[in-house]
């Protein structure tokens, strides 16, 4: 089997999926931002009691994105996915809920 590259380099994969909910809302929130940046990026940071938590930033290449960073490519959308949080997310689907608190 062939590995394929997007054009930053990333190698392009397909362990995650995403509703067309979610993926409409992504393209929705980098069509608003007025700076150029590849797509989204879904990395892992320390926070709390519980030590981790996902986040979700702007994939900007040459500052977030590495070269280990695998990528998911669906309608021209990017989404990196940092290397230390993959084995968490296969299988996985990205959704987009909106709830009152």
């Amino acid at each position: 089997m062939a590995l394929n590259f997007s054009p930053t380099g990333n190698a392009i994969i397909d362990y995650i999926t995403i509703s067309d909910e979610a993926l409409s809302q992504v393209k929705n929130i980098l069509a608003a931002r007025k700076e150029p940046c590849e797509g989204i990026r879904v990395g892992i940071r320390t926070r709390g009691c519980s030590g981790l938590s996902y986040n979700i930033e702007y994939a900007i290449k040459d500052k977030n994105i590495t070269k280990f960073d695998d990528v998911f490519i669906k309608d021209g959308v990017q989404i990196f996915i940092d290397p230390k949080i993959s084995m968490f997310l296969i299988g996985s689907e990205m959704v987009y809920k909106e709830k009152e608190l």
